[in-house]
């Protein structure tokens, strides 16, 4: 199972950040949810990007690119093993600075892969 740090965690079922964490947690990954707005998405609560993690597999984005610059240090300071720009949050700066740390960058929804095997 890949350890998954949700960026732009919200607590709104109707958002996709909100699916994927049920989601991954169904599927048995442990989420990390990192967002502006406190609260709790498939029992784990949504911290501000402050603490730095060590062993995250992937980062999955839902934050749009305007919101992204403030969070460039975050991301890359996890070193995560993939970042997911989800539909709207693509951003070819940040993917060539991921990129350039040995990042693989993924423009996919997570959800769709999560439905078809591909996560």
């Amino acid at each position: 199972m890949k350890k998954t740090l949700i960026l732009g965690a919200s607590t709104n079922p109707a958002r996709y950040s909100y699916l994927v964490a049920n989601k991954l947690v169904r599927k048995g990954n442990t989420i990390i949810n990192v967002g502006r707005k406190t609260g709790k998405v498939a029992g784990v609560e949504i911290e501000p990007a402050e603490h730095l993690y060590e062993d995250i597999d992937t980062i999955t984005l839902y934050v749009g690119p305007k919101n992204q610059a403030p969070y460039y240090d975050y991301i890359l300071n996890t070193k995560p093993k993939r970042l997911i720009f989800n539909p709207g949050a693509e951003n070819p700066e940040l993917a060539a600075k991921a990129r350039e740390n040995g990042i693989e960058v993924v423009e996919a929804c997570t959800l769709v892969m999560l439905n078809t095997g591909q996560y």
